[in-house]
């Protein structure tokens, strides 16, 4: 029988665990560095020469389209309007955990890592070719960030194992030691150099779409038919509500775009296709050139859950669809349009709504008095009353394809989102915010809400589940747009919840059921809870 092993390990040993440890951390260090350098090449190849060929986007995008739709429900419910920064920084992490991983392959398996890195500029190279749009070229950035990133994984790998000296004799046999500030000083350069080429392909790539400085020098064009002047009465004087018009630099935005399409307008045209006797082509100095027209319209994404901000109130300058749809004439049969962005984001919007003349769903041009923001579609965009985003508000807008639902199908009802998007009656309390507190007596309550293409009729609001109590209206712009309203509330001392609910003109009563965003949008009461002192 003997005790337990108390031999204590030799200098030789430990110095070749740490050692080991120690080059495993370089080759670390040498793929992201390797990979950084690839991307940085890759996107400054795009900039130069294929500007739809970012590898960095189109995997980006390529997550977008590939990830379940209740994980984007996810994000968007977390994030909001940041959505895609989270995507940005999710990427960004994942490419490096991968970099690493190739570099430490590459090390102790090669050719494993150079294998790995190939395979991912791969996955970038499909993803761009994937688009609609793509053409071979696109291709080349990211083939590019793909062989400079494996040739510098295994120069720097190679330096590595180079740089691996016999450990002095006091640390033992088998010891080794690295020149860390030497092959650190091969890595940082990769990487720097690789940071400074990413950079600098943001910048020529900006620097080189006419888009933005076409759009500073627009100015656009009187319309023939101007909204009908908002009454004062319309807008109530109550801190923390919503503007009746969302500025510009404050109206939500959910799209699919990771960058932003920057179209030169003198190259833009729109084509109206498919079941019609007369296919239409119209430049963006064509349609300019058409009877414009204003008209106030809220519009809001499907994904906006009850209470939610995705939702906001223009004034948009556009040419009526119906007008275009009339001169292209749809054939019987026809009853839907399947519209298509730059980007090749596609929206199913039924026809009826389109040529209906009660509606004024339009080719926007022009946002609360300023040329489209290039975030919102600059420089022609869908503007369609009544209907969720997901079916109608397609942006940056190059092709509408008259069809028929039992015939095509579009980006979100692919992902399993209903073929119809009316927008909801609905009700939101702006003021006072969940969590608020207040002293006894009278407080404001007040918000907003909405039944598009139909009009509110009344607003009524409950506390902690009493009588409903009819709200304020202030005075309707339209049917088209969401109304603001108050209610003075005799509160009392202690913990209260406050729920509203909306009735439309046709006499329909906002319903409690609660329903998520999907398939066609969220339904029950707006609630908060506030402490009255």
């Amino acid at each position: 029988m003997t005790g337990p092993d108390t031999r204590t390990p030799s200098p030789g040993s430990r110095a070749r665990k740490t050692g080991n440890r120690g080059r495993t951390g370089l080759a670390a260090l040498a793929g992201i560095a390797a990979a950084l350098a690839g991307l940085g090449a890759g996107e400054l190849a795009a900039a130069l020469l294929a500007p739809a060929g970012s590898p960095v986007l189109a995997v980006g995008a390529l997550v977008i389209d590939l990830v379940p739709g209740w994980v984007k429900e996810l994000v968007i419910a977390l994030f909001g309007t940041n959505d895609k920064t989270v995507l940005i920084v999710t990427l960004a992490l994942g490419a490096a955990v991968l970099a690493a991983a190739a570099g430490m392959l590459e090390l102790v398996r090669p050719p494993l890592g150079r294998v790995l890195t190939v395979a991912a500029g791969g996955l970038a190279v499909f993803a761009v070719l994937s688009r609609s749009s793509a053409s071979t070229l696109d291709a080349l950035p990211g083939v590019v960030a793909m062989v400079v990133a494996a040739v510098l994984l295994t120069v720097l790998i190679t330096r590595l194992r180079a740089e691996t000296a016999p450990a002095p004799a006091h640390t033992g046999p088998g010891g080794a030691t690295v020149d860390r500030r030497r092959f650190l000083a091969y890595t940082g350069t990769s990487a720097a150099l690789g940071a400074v080429a990413l950079v600098i392909g943001q910048v020529v790539s900006a620097g080189t779409r006419a888009a933005d400085a076409a759009r500073a020098l627009f100015t656009l064009p009187a319309p023939s038919v101007t909204a009908p002047a908002i009454p004062p009465a319309a807008s109530v004087a109550v801190d923390g509500i919503s503007p009746l018009i969302t500025a510009n630099a404050d109206f939500y935005r959910i799209d699919t775009a990771l960058q932003v399409p920057r179209i030169d307008p003198s190259t833009w045209s729109l084509k109206v296709t498919g079941m019609v006797e007369n296919e239409v082509e119209m430049s963006f100095a064509d349609l300019l050139a058409l009877p414009l027209e204003e008209s106030t319209t809220t519009l809001m994404c499907v994904s906006n859950p009850v209470g939610g901000d995705l939702i906001g109130n223009a004034t948009w300058l556009g040419y009526p669809i119906r007008n275009l749809l009339a001169r292209a004439v749809p054939t019987a049969g026809a009853d839907m349009v399947l519209s298509r962005s730059q980007d090749g984001w596609t929206a199913s919007t039924p026809l009826e709504v389109l040529t209906d003349e009660n509606r004024n769903a339009i080719l926007a041009v022009g946002m609360n008095g300023v040329p489209l923001p290039l975030e919102h579609g600059y420089p022609v965009r869908l503007v369609v009353p009544g209907l969720y985003g997901y079916v109608s508000a397609t942006k940056w807008v190059v092709e509408l394809n008259v069809t028929r639902f039992d015939q095509h199908t579009a980006y979100w009802t692919d992902r399993g989102w209903s073929e119809r998007g009316p927008v909801k009656l609905s009700s939101r309390i702006d003021v006072p915010r969940s969590g608020a507190r207040a002293g006894a007596g009278t407080v404001t309550v007040a918000g907003v809400a909405w039944a598009q293409h139909t009009g509110i009729r009344g607003v009524q609001v409950q506390v902690d589940g009493g009588a409903w109590e009819e709200a304020t209206l202030a005075a309707a712009i339209s049917a088209d747009t969401w109304r603001q309203w108050t209610w003075s509330w005799p509160a009392t001392a202690g913990s209260h919840t406050l729920r509203v609910r909306a009735t439309d003109a046709a006499g329909l009563v906002q319903t409690d059921v609660r329903q998520d965003v999907i398939p066609d949008g969220a339904t029950g009461l707006d609630e908060v809870t506030v402490t009255i002192k």
